[in-house]
């Protein structure tokens, strides 16, 4: 099937159809401009209906044996294993994702459903002791009901399933809108999926629209009791200001600026290898990027030339060419905003060992270094194929430079030494760091997420159990009660 023809629609209730906006969401291929697609936009109508079958078929579903629910997502996975190549081609065409960052999508969105279909099985209550003489109390594990997911561009189709499939997984039904940018791999492809899977209708519904046509109704509806978000944290502001006023749960998952430390004792090499991925993986478009590089000055000459020696090196190209390191960024406004900070930074006193220039929206790289301390590139996140280089004097000061930011999402720390890392590690407030490795890590098992402006919540694992399900209490009284009255 060709994805992009056959599932440029909307999905609700089971039923593959147009939107009824009076506009279409035109999806691009941002590395040669060609049109994908045209999905006409749902309104607030089509977002109650979507809402409102979801809320029918819940019930049901939450009903159901957890081992039928299991079944459903043991297929969803053995259909994007036979379907793999052509959801890789998809991700290169409709992201700009290269040959190796699909792969890397592909094998974790495979991983998490297989934890999504464990988890099916791991919703467990309690029988909990009471002071009452003859009281049992039980406490259970039940669906919250419905769940609405926003997914982001960068890895749409792996970021919708992480919510999408243990939420299913749970005995919920779950209403997602994709980013504009990736509507079929963030949102139809995944229907198309669980559909195939045997999902039943109405479980999984896909509103391909825009906040200019339905407002904040995916926000406010009554039905859903549960929004996982994952973006940007000035619109993650936005969705719990608007969930907190209607008394909804929110799970946020949002931006970074993470640091990777490299201590006096660092094997240079490797923490150079280290982070030019984790800073230029899918063109810097990730949310656990290494955007600051903070080198101890000791190491700081041998890890500076290495470093952009290697990041000259990369190849910058069509994604779809297995040789290409660095594709294209997701559209035009995205391309030239990294372009102009990356000028205005330098016209601002940084220095740049290498200026990446923009053709069309391949962005080359940029290596900068020497910026003022007050430089504001330093606590924002950089969505773009841009490092900055920064020096540091011993470990307090690294702590105090990777501290000082509003986010506080992921990190690295690459010594000799395990423990010392570790206790460095400790210091940094992020919800997330990495001893000699890279800053962009998930695994399906391991809570995801951050602190400060990096969200709320966490995801995989058991936190999924907290994202999803509610608890309640039911107490049993054998024999009779005594009232005061």
């Amino acid at each position: 099937m060709s994805f992009f023809t056959d599932l440029a629609h909307q999905y609700i209730d089971g039923e593959w159809r147009p939107g009824k906006g009076s506009w279409d969401i035109v999806d691009f291929n941002p590395f040669d401009g060609t049109k994908l697609a045209a999905v006409t936009v749902a309104t607030a109508d089509e977002v109650d209906q979507a809402y409102r079958a979801a809320e029918n078929a819940q019930q049901a579903w939450a009903d159901t044996n957890p081992y039928a629910r299991r079944t459903v997502l043991e297929k969803a996975l053995r259909i994007v294993e036979e379907r793999e190549d052509e959801i890789g081609d998809a991700i290169v065409a409709e992201l700009g994702g290269t040959r190796l960052k699909a792969a890397f999508e592909l094998h974790l969105a495979k991983e998490f459903l297989r934890e999504a279909a464990r988890l099916a099985l791991r919703s467990t209550g309690q029988i909990l002791p009471s002071p009452t003489e003859g009281k049992e109390n039980r406490v259970y594990r039940v669906p919250v009901g419905v769940v609405g997911v926003i997914s982001p561009f960068n890895f749409p189709f792996l970021l919708s399933l992480k919510s999408v499939a243990p939420a299913l997984a749970l005995g919920n039904a779950v209403v997602l809108k994709p980013h504009q940018n990736t509507p079929v791999c963030g949102g139809t492809l995944v229907a198309k999926v669980f559909e195939d899977a045997g999902l039943p209708a109405g479980l999984l519904n896909v509103v391909v629209t825009d906040i200019a046509e339905i407002g904040d109704a995916l926000l406010e509806h009554p039905v859903p009791q549960v929004i996982s978000f994952t973006g940007s944290d000035k619109v993650g502001r936005h969705v719990a200001t608007v969930c907190a006023a209607h008394l909804k749960r929110s799970v946020l998952e949002l931006g970074g600026n993470s640091a990777l430390i490299v201590l006096d004792d660092a094997d240079v090499d490797y923490a150079v290898d280290a982070a030019v991925f984790s800073r230029y993986v899918h063109q810097g478009q990730v949310c656990m990027a290494a955007n600051r590089i903070l080198v101890d000055r000791s190491v700081e000459q041998e890890f500076t030339e290495k470093f952009v020696a290697k990041v000259a090196s990369l190849t910058v190209g069509d994604p779809a060419d297995p040789a290409t390191q660095i594709g294209p960024l997701i559209n035009a406004t995205q391309a030239e905003a990294i372009s102009t900070l990356v000028d205005r930074t330098v016209e601002a006193g940084a220095t740049a060992l290498l200026h990446g220039r923009a053709e069309g929206n391949l962005v080359s790289p940029s290596v900068l270094t020497g910026l003022p301390a007050d430089s504001p590139v330093l606590s924002q996140e950089i969505f773009g194929p841009v490092a900055l280089l920064v020096p540091f004097d011993g470990e307090d000061e690294a702590v105090r430079i990777a501290n000082d930011t509003p986010y506080g999402l992921s990190g690295a720390v690459h010594t000799s030494d395990i423990e010392r890392g570790v206790r460095v590690g400790q210091r940094i407030r992020t919800g997330m760091i990495h001893i000699n490795d890279g800053t962009v890590h998930d695994e399906p098992v391991v809570p995801f997420g951050g602190e400060k402006n990096s969200g709320l919540g966490r995801l995989n694992g058991d936190s999924m159990l907290e994202a999803f399900t509610t608890q309640k209490w039911i107490s049993v009284q054998y024999g009779r009660s005594r009232f005061p009255f």
